[in-house]
């Protein structure tokens, strides 16, 4: 609950006290006893209601005059019922009693006042919340969880504005109060009640920096607003009339949760005693609003489909006209950044991730955008921020190195899983590092390990990547939608493939070459595959590391080997400049896919022709077709996988947020 100060009374004289409504203040009746005396009794007004805890616990009517033994454990509050209409109009009597003492009587004059900040920490998303009738400074999880949410402004509703909302101390139009949270404060006081007393609005110097807060005045026909807390400003004065009154603040975040910020704030009111000015302002009452700042939220290869994004470079037309054909049956629509913007920059996938961002009245898309920064690094900023689609960055300080696990390929999340009793209804992040720290290994940059793990709601799971020569962990594995669980995790698969190919070869098919009717390429039959035994010493090492994933992933998100599939897939091992020997796909690598919706853009993987069909393409569609999707395999051998990358890796996707919100989780 809120806090009020404790009350002494003093039988040489009145006492003079506030109680604010909704608010039980202490009354200190013991050690303000007279010498001698041993029990006593109160009276108040009909507008106080007076609480008398003792042993045995008693409670005692208002208006009546029974006695109390004076006691150390002895708890006496006071409770207001009503707003005074002038100061001291409510009374409370305190009479001691002794065996060898006169009746003394100690005299309290309270002014009830209301004073109540109100924001939506039942998170129902409507307009105005109503007043808090319940204690509002702690924030809590769960589907009975109480407190309020903030979201980063950090979206650019005023197209000329030249930075995001929360980096720009105005507000521009009304489209940019949507993106905040509404905070009442509501005052009911005798009309001379803040001659004497003063309202301060604050929150912690460590918190100010992490939000600002706008208060709404009226003038003329419309509303300005100003700034009142924010950087550098942690609290501000109020200047709030007597009578019955009401304030509207507009909070914005400023920072998302970080390892240096739980993302955790509370918006506090203090009243002050000003009646003394040559004595230093008393604090009467204080109450506070928490509030969390809402997570930036991945959305998986689960969610619906909205938009697929697609860079135009040299020699890729069929590429992208094949994408424009799949996104048209999925209903998404298709953006493509032109060359003369990506700078021949084809890594979609690298460059960002498309997430968003929730609070009860609003949901926005926000891009978070990688520290790579090649050829797309404006693409985020000149294309996709705008209104009502934010922006996120992190990325290292100067002087630190970048490396391939930073790009966002290695960066992929999965659908809401169940590990034994702990739900994770927003799935999990998946992150790609080395098996073990050396000089030569890689990892993701800690500034954007520490934002993914901070944002609580995704928790995240390290996988081992940097056995392959680009290091991302969408160059093993997928997640595709299917109806009853949900999802299968699609793992790649030497094993498999070799498993294909043995088949195939039992049933004459040994000289099925792979490679036919690719342009300069060298041609393999199925028996050269076969009998080729360092690819398989290759392989075989693949699957090791693949296998180990397996059992990370079946043991963090909770899946059985019926929740996989494996794909086909062979890779080879090539010395990286280091010297170490690194993995790269043998052929296109059909499990770095796009998915969209049951429609599946897969890398066409100009496997062995047999009876007139791909053996490949065949049994991907054998395994993936009787789940509901559609398979399409897309041409992008010679812009893509001979530069190390495929499908999913040029392309993104927005998808549609989870029906689940995040705040009924418990993290």
């Amino acid at each position: 609950m809120a806090q009020g100060t404790v009350i002494h009374v003093a039988p040489e004289q009145p006492t003079y006290a506030v109680c604010v409504l909704g608010t039980d203040t202490h009354l200190d009746v013991y050690s303000s006893a007279p010498q001698g005396c041993t029990s006593f009794s109160i009276k108040a007004s009909p507008g106080v209601v007076v609480d008398v805890a003792h042993s045995p616990p008693t409670k005692k009517n208002p208006t009546g005059s029974s006695k109390w033994p004076l006691d150390p454990g002895l708890e006496v509050s006071l409770r207001m019922t009503a707003v005074s209409s002038s100061t001291g109009d409510q009374k409370v009597q305190v009479s001691y009693y002794g065996p060898k003492t006169n009746p003394v009587q100690a005299l309290l004059y309270i002014t009830g006042v209301e004073i109540s900040l109100s924001a939506d920490i039942t998170r129902s998303g409507k307009e105005k919340p109503t007043k808090a009738r319940k204690d509002q400074r702690t924030w809590t999880w769960g589907p009975r969880g109480q407190g309020a949410i903030l979201l980063v402004n950090c979206d650019k509703d005023h197209r000329k504005s030249s930075t995001m909302d929360c980096a720009d101390a105005k507000i521009r139009n009304t489209e940019d109060l949507q993106d905040m949270s509404l905070v009442t404060l509501n005052t009911k006081t005798p009309r001379d009640f803040f001659s004497k007393h003063q309202l301060v609005l604050h929150v912690a110097k460590s918190e100010m920096d992490k939000v600002r807060v706008f208060q709404a005045r009226r003038k003329k026909q419309s509303f300005e607003y100003k700034v009142i807390l924010g950087p550098q400003q942690p609290s501000h004065l109020l200047e709030v009339p007597g009578g019955q009154h009401s304030t509207d603040f507009y909070m914005e975040g400023l920072s998302f949760p970080d390892a240096s910020f739980p993302g955790l704030i509370s918006l506090t009111i203090s009243l002050l005693d000003t009646s003394k000015p040559e004595f230093p302002k008393a604090l009467v009452f204080q109450d506070s609003v928490a509030f969390r700042v809402a997570p930036w939220i991945m959305t998986p290869n689960t969610q619906p489909a909205k938009e697929v994004y697609v860079c135009s470079i040299s020699e890729n037309e069929d590429f992208v006209m094949s994408l424009g054909a799949l996104a048209k049956k999925a209903k998404c629509k298709l953006t493509i950044c032109p060359l003369e913007e990506n700078m021949e920059d084809q890594w979609m996938q690298d460059e960002i991730e498309i997430g968003y961002i929730q609070a009860p009245h609003k949901t926005m898309p926000v891009v978070f955008d990688s520290p790579r920064n090649r050829g797309l690094k404006e693409f985020p900023i000149t294309h996709l921020l705008g209104p009502d689609f934010g922006y996120v960055t992190r990325g290292p300080q100067t002087g630190d190195i970048i490396n391939s696990l930073d790009s966002f390929g290695n960066l992929e999340v999965s659908p809401p899983v169940t590990v034994g009793k702990k739900k994770y209804p927003l799935g999990r992040i998946l992150i790609g590092d080395s098996s073990f720290p050396s000089i030569k290994s890689q990892e993701m940059h800690q500034a954007l390990q520490d934002f993914l793990a901070a944002q609580q709601v995704q928790a995240p799971v390290r996988l081992y990547s940097d056995w392959l020569s680009v290091g991302h962990v969408d160059e093993f594995l997928s997640f595709i939608p299917v109806h009853k669980k949900g999802f299968r995790l699609l793992l790649a698969s030497p094993r498999s493939c070799y498993k294909l190919f043995q088949e195939q070869l039992k049933e004459g098919h040994g000289k099925a070459l792979l490679f036919k009717g690719v342009k300069k390429k060298s041609l393999h039959n199925i028996t050269d595959i076969l009998s080729n035994k360092k690819l398989r010493e290759h392989n075989s090492y693949v699957e090791s590391c693949i296998d180990w994933n397996r059992e990370v992933l079946k043991r963090e998100l909770g899946l059985t080997e019926r929740d996989i599939v494996d794909i086909p897939q062979l890779f080879k091992l090539h010395s990286d400049p280091s010297g170490t020997l690194k993995a790269e796909a043998f052929f296109p690598n059909m499990v770095n896919m796009l998915v969209l919706g049951k429609y599946l853009g897969i890398p066409k993987p100009f496997g062995p022709i047999i009876n007139g069909r791909c053996c490949l393409e065949e049994k991907v569609r054998s395994l993936l077709e009787p789940l509901g999707l559609h398979c399409t395999f897309i041409d992008d051998f010679y812009t893509y996988h001979l530069r190390h990358g495929e499908v999913h890796c040029g392309t993104n996707v927005r998808r549609e947020p989870f029906s689940f919100k995040w705040w009924n989780m418990v993290p």
